[in-house]
This record gives C-alpha cells, structure tokens and sequence, in this order.
C-alpha cells in the first residue's frame, strides 16, 4: 500500500481542537493569501475544521470527512500536511492499532508577519505574479501614519486608576488559558553560521547584530535561493549600513538583487516535495493488485459513483454504505469489496436485506481489509446465492424453471472475484455479457486511475 495510507486510514478517528474563537478577518487572510499557496482543497479541509471544531463534542471518523470533502483518503492526507507545512495546522496522534489523530487549528499570521517572512511572502509572489502581489499586499498593509507633527497625549494607567486596600483576599489561581498568537509555520535549516563568521570582520559584522530574528531570515533567505555560508556573506556586506546596523528588509533586498546579478532576474519558486501522494513502494504487478489498491483507498461513496458511470449515486445508496461504516465499524475497503460483490450480481440492485445479511456474516468473521472481503466472497459465493435465492419473490418460480433441464444463465460477478491466476473456470460456460461488464468495469477503474486517484 502507499505510504499515505500506512500514515492515515478512513477509520481513524479524529478530535478539533481550536485554541480560541477565529475571525472573519482570518478567513479573508486564509482565502487571499494561503489559498494561492495550498490550493483549493487544502483551504477546504481547514475550513471544514473550522465548522465541524466549533460545534464538534464527540471523535468522528475520517470517512465524515471524505463526504464532506467528496475527497479520498489520499486528498485528505495531502491536503492535511501541507496545513501543517504553512503552519495552519498541528497534528497530534494518540495510538498505533486504534488511532485518534487531535487536529489544531493555527490562525493566518498578520499581514506584517505574512509579507515580512521571505520564504511566504516569495510563494505568494510565485503563484499569483507582480500585479496580483502588489494589490492584495496594499489591501491588508496598512501605510504608517506620518506623525512627525503630532504628539502623544494618551493618559496612563496610573494616571486613572488607583489601587484600594480592600480586606477582600486575592483571587484564585487562574487556570491554564491559551493565548492567541502567530507563530506561523515550523522548519529546519541546515545553515554553518560558524563559517559565516569566519568570513565576515567583526568590526564590520559584530556578532551583536545577527540577533534572532536576523538569523532566522538569514537561514529562511539561504534555504530560498539555494546559498551556503559563503554567498550570504556577499549579501550581508550589501546589506550592511554606515551604522553597522543590519535591518530584515536590507537583507532581503541585498538577497534579492545579489540574486538577479549572479543567476536569474525571474524570482525562485517554491514548490511541493511532493505534488502528489507518494507511490507505492512495490509497484502493482498484477489486476488484482490494482484493484486492492483501489478498493483501499476509496471511500465507498466514489466507488458507487464509479459504477454508475461516473453519475451521483442515490441517497438511499450512500445512506446503506454510510450506516455500514459509521455505525456498524466496518472498514471502508470491506463495504466497497460487498458494494461491488452485490451491485454486479444483483443486475446493480442494492437490495438493504441482502446487503446486510452479507455484512453482518462479514463482521463476525472479522474481515479488516479488501484482500480478506474478497477471499470470502469466493469460498461463502454459493451460500451466498442460496441467501440470494431464499429472499427472492420468484425463487420457486426459479427452481421449477431448474427441474426442467434448462440451462441457468451465470450470475454477473466482479473481476475480482476469479483469482489472479484463473481468470475463469475451465468448465463454466462462456458468458458474453459477464464478459462485456468486466470490460465495463475496467474501463472505469482506469478512467479513475488516469485522473491520479
């Protein structure tokens, strides 16, 4: 199985954590600033949280928010960590065999902070272009005031109030509180600032001035523009002043036109690592493989989409795949193995009863995965047809037409249902229209495949 799916899976649960009440001003940041950057389906995700955390008391399951989303898993994974990757977003997790993941919900940084950081504001600048950055810079920086010809006069606290020797006692210890604020996102620099002080005079350069924050925008600037120790020496003796003083915006200028000078004047991008989910580390090597892979990492509800052609399936439909997952814990990949077993052998009729009695046979076994579903598919199918038979309104009429001699017409079944190995019995008759419903089938699972699902 991919990597993503071994790090999240339908059936985790998951709790919302928001540290404090956010803004509308936060979603006006969060939609003109970090969308551009994330996409749309990761703004999505945290928008989602952001509903369901307001209101949520208990866990739900990642299978909630794949129909919320219309997302899979996969979408889900990747629009989480890169959340986490701009520092909207913390992650924690609680258990190995039965997972809980706590997501923390981090506000937009302030517009100052936002603009001021070299890698996000060169982000923004790379996806959205010069005229774009400009206007939505000037909508959220607001121009300082000149006040040369003004002069504060605002009172002081102890200016109006005075303190009162009440006999009253002092209050009780404040609990815990969590404080708003912005840390924006984390990383971590490989930068030698040992070998650029080596180069750097310390009449010129003194260590006092590289404070913290000087620091930090160094190591961000290095790790943009791809420069060790030696070519931010460069930049720093361009950005140093008559006063020996190093400012954040001096550095990113001398940065930026050291840039154009030595290796482009088109301004770097930053991209994803990853533009989509890792691939498996073992290739699929067989059909069966691939369908595995398939019937693991969608939910249910693309599932019925895809065999219906891509139409949206009923609600009576997805109400049965959502009762079996929800409220009866079966994994996702088990419901789409019975979806699929069910809909091609009952002519795609999604009959509840059977549908149950074929699930509930299934939880007592204990099926967990899309492999074990369709192994018991294959060993219980005559039971099956039995039960099938049984709860027929023309089961008798079905029998007498068997005593008479006629042959019977096989019953539609999934691909998956011969083995890898032995793609048909060698004594069942051949059947056209089984034949042209797997090609149907297939056709759609690479149709699927191909939009990188």
């Amino acid at each position: 199985m991919t990597a993503f799916y071994k790090e999240l899976q339908p059936a985790d649960a998951f709790k919302i954590r928001l540290p404090y009440p956010f803004s509308d001003y936060d979603r006006q940041l969060l939609t003109l600033l970090y969308q551009p950057m994330v996409g749309s389906e990761a703004v999505s995700l945290y928008l989602t949280l952001w509903a369901e955390g307001e209101a949520m008391q208990a866990e739900a399951t990642h299978y909630t928010l794949m129909n919320t989303l219309g997302l899979p898993i996969s979408k889900v994974f990747e629009s989480r960590i890169q959340l986490e990757a701009i520092g909207l977003m913390k992650t924690y997790r609680k258990g190995t065999d039965s997972r809980t993941f706590l997501y923390e919900l981090c506000p937009p940084l302030d517009p100052k902070d936002f603009f001021t950081d070299p890698l996000l504001s060169m982000f923004l600048f790379s996806k959205i272009g010069d005229i774009a950055y400009r206007r939505v810079r000037d909508r959220f920086v607001i121009p300082t005031e000149d006040m040369d010809h003004f002069e504060e006069v605002s009172r002081t606290f102890t200016d109006i109030f005075k303190p009162v020797h009440a006999k009253a006692g002092y209050p009780s210890d404040s609990q815990k509180m969590q404080q708003r604020s912005r840390k924006g996102y984390e990383a971590e620099y490989d930068f030698d600032f040992s070998l650029l002080h080596q180069g750097l005079s310390e009449q010129l350069v003194p260590k006092r001035v590289l404070t913290v924050p000087i620091r930090d925008t160094i190591s961000k600037l290095a790790f943009l523009y791809g420069w060790g120790p030696l070519e931010m020496q460069k930049v720093i003796l361009l950005a140093i002043d008559d006063d020996y003083r190093l400012t954040i915006e001096g550095i990113k200028k001398s940065a930026s036109e050291y840039y154009k000078m030595t290796v482009s004047t088109t301004a770097p991008k930053l991209e994803p690592v990853h533009t989509k989910p890792p691939e498996p580390k073992d290739d699929p090597k067989t059909r069966q493989d691939e369908l595995i892979l398939y019937l693991e990492s969608a939910s249910p509800i693309e599932v019925l989409r895809d065999i219906a052609g891509g139409k949206e399936p009923l609600s009576a439909d997805v109400q049965l795949a959502n009762n079996l997952v929800v409220h009866h814990g079966m994994e996702p990949a088990v419901v789409n193995v019975l979806l699929q077993y069910v809909l091609l052998r009952t002519d795609m009729k999604l009959t509840k009863s059977y549908v149950e009695k074929i699930a509930s046979h299934w939880i007592r076994k204990s099926v967990s995965t899309a492999a074990e579903a369709m192994e018991l598919a294959r060993t219980e199918h005559a039971q099956y047809v039995k039960w099938k038979s049984e709860g027929s309104p023309t089961a008798s009429s079905k029998s007498s037409a068997r005593s008479g001699g006629k042959p019977v017409r096989e019953e539609k079944l999934p691909e998956w249902f011969y083995t890898k190995d032995e793609p048909q019995a060698a004594n069942s008759p051949k059947n056209e229209s089984l034949e042209v419903e797997k090609q149907k089938l297939l056709a759609k699972l690479a149709l699927r495949k191909g939009k990188g699902d």
